[in-house]
């Protein structure tokens, strides 16, 4: 017997991102500054742009925004709930991933995001849309994703537990080079030996 499809309603971030131990605003908090921090390393400057692809309710936009006032921010999820409550206030827009097999919202990005996303999809969707992702990559792409072996707690509807090369070889391939820390910059960027991984 299937699952039922997954909606993400006001109900799901009810359940999964307030009120939890997980996912808390102090660990986004941190995320988002190890982002910045990592983007503006590479790119020897401030960001002046971030492009959030299923970015949910948008919680990065108000830290992004006290952190970097001047940086435009462009969030993009499949959740027509979450696009009707935050769009207007957090400028996010409706777009499944796989639409970035075409869709170009904007010149390539600062700071592309993606983040808790991956492991939801089918790698169909992953093919689609992934390439999209790294042409609108201007610096830094932050993939935060689970796979095969991390300890994890959360939403297990449509998770797949993949081996982390099932990721790697995909971004290697379009031409990505890990930095560790779920951060990925263009393969032709020139790093140390030990920025690497």
């Amino acid at each position: 017997m299937r699952n039922s499809p997954k909606i993400y309603d006001q109900k799901y971030f009810d359940r999964w991102y307030r009120g939890r131990t997980i996912g808390t605003r102090a660990e986004v908090e941190r995320l988002v500054t190890l982002a910045v921090a990592t983007a503006e390393y590479h790119l020897e400057r401030p960001i002046h742009s971030v492009l959030d692809i299923g970015c949910g309710e948008g919680p990065w936009q108000p830290i992004l925004k006290r952190l970097r006032p001047k940086a435009r921010y462009m969030g993009f999820d499949s959740s027509e709930y979450a696009v009707r409550k935050f769009g207007a206030r957090r400028n996010i827009h409706f777009a499944r991933f796989a639409d970035f097999e075409m869709l170009r919202p904007c010149p390539p990005a600062d700071l592309v995001v993606c983040s808790d996303v991956l492991h939801y999809l089918t790698p169909r969707e992953i093919d689609r849309g992934l390439p999209g992702l790294v042409e609108l990559t201007g610096g830094i792409l932050c993939l935060p994703t689970f796979v095969r072996g991390d300890a994890l707690e959360g939403d297990f509807h449509d998770f797949h537990q993949r081996p982390a090369s099932f990721y790697t070889r995909r971004l290697e391939a379009l031409g990505m080079q890990a930095l560790g820390n779920h951060c990925w910059i263009d393969a032709d960027h020139p790093l140390t030996g030990l920025e690497k991984r």
